[in-house]
């Protein structure tokens, strides 16, 4: 057997008979999924399977593959491709079709080398004169050709056929021989069960993953409730799960990241996109990873908070940022957007879909300017930058889904992008996670990606917050922890340096997601008046005269501020409820029947004790203490009192009250006995309290002793704890 780069001999390849031929057929034809070998009944069963490709499928792949084939240097170069598109043909609105080109181009992208190989090696090339542009459509027909066993196209009658694609296939018809010996020796070369085993590691790795990768939608919460759309599943047939890792026939499960995301197994897309849950976009089928970046944004936002998006792709994701905010007042921007041909199409959609809140910018991000006056009330940015999409398991559905550059899949078919290619992704998200940081009136920015590689995701960040414009009078930016909730051990470990990330596995793809935050400028406060000045703006108070309410506002906080002060009546009326109140306490004290035997001799208490304004007792008086008591301790000046009520305590002010007490020397009261007057030491002794930083008394006399014996009366007016103020 020779090798793979060497061309066989026409006189060999014409010993071979039909049975050989048939044996290399079949060795040379196993399936690129890597299955292993296939016997011939499960060899026929596939091919009897295998769906054969309109001819117009055949010229989008090839167009397709053209602009994002592999270029080499011009001594590798094998064959030429040409610049030159193939006739023009008009875009399938199939999603389906358009789906199979996608694949198609992709599948032949990963194997291009070998498929260039096998047609030199086969002697098409360059024994025939072919045109340099059809050169796609060889190898691409090539591809299709193999993956059947080499069997013919059965279409039904009806198609319409395209000359140039009728003609590539009459001459594969007729190397048959010879691609299928040729690609059964490039097998054995690389010493590989299949073809599909020459694939770099993470290619293979990719493709595993993108075979039982499950599908994510959320509902359209504007249209439908999660709870009828449970029942609607039930009705047809799908039974709700718990966890994803039993996602097997016709069942569901809610995301535990996103509440509004069901999970379904990938075999069940074509019968569910047929179900009117789709068809009236109440369900829309999107990657998790946008879900997750738009639930972010949402945690973040207040009531009436603008949003801009950045780089959204898909415009299902502006859809459920739309959707998300529908019960606030929060307008959307969109940049970005340069084709405004298909405005009215995206319009279209967005009304279908119930969104109301979106606004789309035709200037590119960082043209925008971070003042411009459309954009004042924006908080929080979503940014969603263009990567590497390493994490991405299915390539071709997230490009169809996100509106992705085709070049990603040059990338992806080699494993990864190279290291330079890297570095440029990685210099354009940093410039525009720092064209955000810019916007001075923002308070947190969202920097979501689906890449793996540290050189997109934490050293863009890191390298953003450190070059941070210190100068500007405004808060920095911080990295805050993720807002999702961490819902296993191992996401709680990747997300202790505050980032959220999420490996791609069987069951999602990859993503990492950052946030960015700052605290608000303590000098910008927010008014009520603002705030109706906004929703004014916004056509949300039709009808409402916001200025008179301010007025109103204004009015009744000035009458909160000041305090009237009391007239003369007022004054004299709470000095003669004092008085009223010690005449009762003395009456009190007069009654009691018990007796001292030996009166104690008054002292005479230091003047340091005894308040400045309680005056000296009068020498005529035969009982001096209690009528100055009455006349001249309680009652405060009716000047001082009046002065007093009438200052009013700033506001927003805490006075600390000083409390002092004065003990005022025994009182003699005056009782009759057989025996004589007598004079007796009162068991009660008053304490004067005086509270406020002014000085000014309160005059509270409470009782300190209590007679031996006997409880205490409980409608006795002097207690403390019953009432301050007692004779009010």
């Amino acid at each position: 057997m020779t090798s793979g780069t060497n061309m066989l001999d026409p006189s060999e390849l014409e010993l071979i008979n039909q049975e050989n031929m048939e044996e290399i057929s079949q060795l040379a034809s196993l399936e690129m999924s890597g299955n292993g070998v296939a016997s011939r009944e499960e060899t026929s069963a596939v091919v009897s399977e295998k769906t054969s490709y309109p001819d117009f499928v055949y010229v989008m792949a090839a167009n397709i593959f053209q602009g994002i084939q592999i270029e080499k240097s011009p001594e590798r170069v094998l064959i030429k491709y040409g610049k030159e598109p193939l006739l023009s043909w008009p875009q399938s609105d199939d999603e389906s079709l358009q789906r199979s080109s996608y694949e198609l181009a992709f599948s032949t992208l990963k194997y291009q080398d070998i498929l260039e190989t096998i047609l030199i090696d086969s002697c098409i090339f360059p024994s025939t004169t072919i045109p340099d542009h059809l050169n796609s459509l060889i190898i691409v027909m090539l591809y299709d050709f193999q993956d059947r066993k080499f069997q013919p196209r059965v279409l039904p009658d009806n198609e319409e056929s395209i000359s140039e694609v009728q003609e590539v296939e009459n001459l594969l018809n007729s190397f048959k021989t010879k691609l299928a010996a040729s690609l059964a020796r490039c097998r054995i070369k690389h010493d590989a069960l299949s073809i599909y085993h020459i694939l770099p590691e993470t290619v293979r790795k990719q493709e595993l993953r993108a075979s039982t990768l499950p599908l994510y939608a959320w509902i359209n919460t504007c249209k439908i409730s999660p709870e009828e759309v449970y029942g609607n599943l039930r009705r047809k047939g799908y039974n709700k799960v718990k966890s994803v890792l039993h996602l097997d026939d016709k069942v569901f499960a809610v995301d535990q990241h996103c509440y509004d995301v069901i999970i379904f197994p990938s075999h069940l897309k074509k019968d569910l996109k047929n179900t009117d849950l789709f068809k009236d976009y109440k369900l829309i089928f999107q990657d998790k990873s946008r879900s997750l970046a738009v639930h972010s944004v949402k945690a973040l936002l207040n009531m009436d908070d603008d949003i801009l998006m950045v780089n959204t792709g898909s415009w299902y994701t502006v859809a459920h940022m739309s959707i998300l905010t529908n019960n606030n007042t929060s307008k959307i921007f969109v940049c970005g957007v340069q084709s405004q041909d298909k405005d009215p199409d995206v319009k279209k959609l967005f009304t279908k879909m119930g969104c109301q809140n979106i606004e789309i910018l035709h200037e590119t991000f960082v043209d925008i300017e971070s003042k411009d006056h459309r954009l004042q009330n924006v908080k929080v940015i979503l940014l969603l930058p263009r990567c590497s999409g390493l994490g991405v398991s299915n390539p071709v559905e997230f490009i169809l889904n996100e509106h992705e550059d085709t070049g990603l899949l040059k990338d992806l078919s080699q494993g990864g992008p190279s290291e330079s290619k890297l570095q440029i992704l990685a210099q354009q998200q940093c410039e525009q996670l720092t064209h955000a940081m810019k916007f001075t009136k923002a308070q947190a920015v969202v920097y979501c990606t689906c890449s793996v590689y540290t050189e997109e995701n934490e050293a863009v960040v890191k390298k953003a917050l450190e070059c941070q414009n210190q100068g500007i009078k405004i808060q920095p930016y911080r990295l805050s922890p993720p807002v999702l909730p961490l819902c296993s051990l191992k996401e709680i470990q990747l997300s202790t340096d505050k980032f959220f990330r999420m490996e791609p596995s069987e069951i999602t793809n990859g993503c990492f997601l950052s946030i960015l935050t700052r605290e608000r400028d303590p000098s910008e406060t927010v008014s009520v008046k603002d705030v109706l000045a906004r929703a004014a703006a916004k056509g949300l108070l039709d009808g409402i005269e916001v200025g008179k309410s301010a007025k109103r506002e204004k009015r009744r906080k000035k009458s909160k501020t000041s305090l009237p002060k009391p007239s003369g009546n007022d004054s004299n009326s709470i000095q003669m409820k004092i008085t009223e109140f010690l005449t009762r306490e003395r009456k009190t004290s007069a009654n009691q029947s018990e007796t001292a035997e030996t009166p104690l001799p008054q002292r005479s208490m230091p003047q340091g004790g005894v308040s400045s304004q309680i005056r000296k007792p009068s020498k005529s008086t035969t009982n001096p203490l209690v009528p100055t008591l009455i006349k001249n301790a309680c009652p405060p000046r009716p000047c001082e009192r009046q002065t007093n009520l009438g200052r009013t305590r700033p506001e927003g002010r805490v006075i600390p009250l000083k409390h002092v007490e004065i003990v005022l020397p025994p009182v003699m009261f005056p009782f009759s006995s057989t025996q004589g007057t007598r004079f007796q030491i009162p068991t009660n002794h008053f304490c004067y309290r005086f509270a406020g930083s002014t000085g000014t008394p309160g005059c509270l006399m409470t009782s300190s002793t209590s007679r031996r014996g006997e409880k205490p009366k409980e409608n006795l007016p002097s207690s403390l704890l019953r009432h301050p103020r007692p004779w009010l």
